[in-house]
């Protein structure tokens, strides 16, 4: 199942919006539906707006590697953009090997088709 990064400013903003409108909003962002619910069916009492402030402040008061770690599965921004560009840098690397290989007639031009399109559909 593939999910999308919750960002802690975005998570704050709607925390501190459910002081305000209706609380509860931040927790379906960040994937938590039940809790949301809880907040929504609580809102006609004061509980759900002073818990959505303390949250508002607790997303906040985090840095951004422990907010990963919570909402994100531990995966920060920075450490998918570094093991992308690792992978693409393998993966060029292994082109240009296989072109030397074509170049020097090692294998076929059909051949080195078909692995570099092997190569080029694992970049994801």
């Amino acid at each position: 199942m593939l999910t999308k990064r919750k960002s802690r400013s975005v998570a704050a903003v709607l925390a501190f919006s459910g002081t305000l409108t209706i609380s509860g909003l931040h927790k379906f962002y960040l994937g938590q539906p039940l809790w949301g619910i809880l907040y929504v069916l609580l809102s006609w009492t004061p509980i759900p707006k002073v818990a959505s402030a303390i949250e508002g402040v607790w997303y906040l008061a985090q840095d951004e590697e422990a907010f990963d770690r919570n909402f994100n599965l531990g995966k920060s921004a920075l450490k998918n953009s570094q093991q992308a560009g690792n992978q693409v840098n393998t993966i060029a690397s292994a082109l240009r090997e296989l072109d030397a290989l074509r170049q020097d007639g090692l294998i076929s031009e059909y051949e080195f088709e078909q692995k570099r399109r092997q190569l080029l559909d694992q970049i994801s």
